[in-house]
């Protein structure tokens, strides 16, 4: 009832400024017949810029007045926002991760622990890791320079610590050595090969790495025996001492010295952990595998 005369596509944009009129309803436009209106996702591209036309002149508007003009950012949030909104997080966590240049990759300590629990050498976990770049276009698994980075942190020597009291004619350089491995040896044995060396870890050195390297255990322990803010200890560590054979490790590559045929290993496993709390001592920690590589820690190669 305003009189104007308007195209017949554009009634419907006219009709919704008409807000102040009453049964507004009764005017609406029906759609007899026709064909039924595509799925978004199925149009063409440049059929899907013409019906979002309206839509991305409104993100492009509020970009420049709120983010500096970047459309993108808003777009990918308002997308991040449907995923969630949908309980979608593992989609999202991963468009997420893209967006902030991380990638949907594996953590390097992650890839290691992956490699160690899988027996896996350095060469075939190389070949595992150029196999699935290849094939799904994606570096999922991390390279072996960013697996030696983050072995570092899990040797001993990487944390600092201080014993209390301090321990007496213990050398404070945490510093791994290498060393001759035929000292202390008797000269006549002749059948010995002149050429072993050996890669030496500071005994406290290690058992500090190796309880940091436990930390999360132990604090679990805590809370279990419900000794939550309990931190002053003192501990009782009981560890077991071995030594095992490592077979031939010509062919395994590391960043260390050349090996010769055979190696030796000197490890410790820590077996349990207790702590004094008044009267009594509670455990807080059990090997369950206490025969297992996998809990042993180095202390001499």
């Amino acid at each position: 009832e305003c009189d104007e005369e308007i195209l017949h596509g554009k009634y419907g944009q006219h009709l919704s400024g008409h807000k102040e009129m009453k049964d507004r309803e009764l005017y609406s436009y029906i759609n007899k017949g026709g064909r039924p209106r595509q799925h978004l996702l199925s149009l063409t591209r440049r059929a899907q810029k013409h019906r979002l036309r309206e839509l991305k002149r409104q993100v492009k508007a509020f970009a420049e007045k709120e983010e500096g003009g970047d459309i993108k950012a808003v777009c990918m949030t308002l997308f991040l926002l449907a995923l969630r909104a949908k309980n979608e997080h593992k989609q999202a966590d991963e468009l997420e991760a893209i967006m902030q240049g991380r990638g949907s990759g594996l953590h390097p300590a992650v890839c290691l622990a992956i490699r160690i629990n899988t027996f896996l050498s350095c060469s075939q976990y190389h070949k595992m890791y150029r196999t699935v770049k290849a094939v799904t276009g994606r570096q999922i698994f991390q390279p072996l320079h960013a697996l030696r980075t983050a072995e570092k942190a899990l040797l001993p020597g990487y944390h600092p610590f201080e014993w209390k009291p301090p321990l007496k004619n213990v050398s404070t350089n945490t510093e791994v050595g290498i060393i001759d491995g035929l000292s202390g040896l008797p000269l006549s044995i002749d059948d010995y090969p002149v050429d072993t060396i050996a890669k030496r870890f500071r005994y406290d050195a290690a058992l500090v790495c190796a309880l940091k390297d436990m930390e999360e255990e132990i604090l679990e322990g805590m809370k279990a025996e419900n000794l939550d803010d309990y931190l002053n200890g003192p501990f009782t560590v009981v560890v077991k001492e071995s030594c095992d054979g490592m077979g031939d490790v010509s062919e395994k590559h590391g960043s260390g010295p050349a090996v010769p045929e055979k190696a030796v290993r000197f490890s410790f496993t820590i077996m349990n952990i207790s702590i004094a709390h008044g009267n009594e001592s509670k455990r807080i920690f059990e090997e369950v595998k206490p025969n297992s590589e996998l809990c042993c820690k180095p202390l001499c190669l």
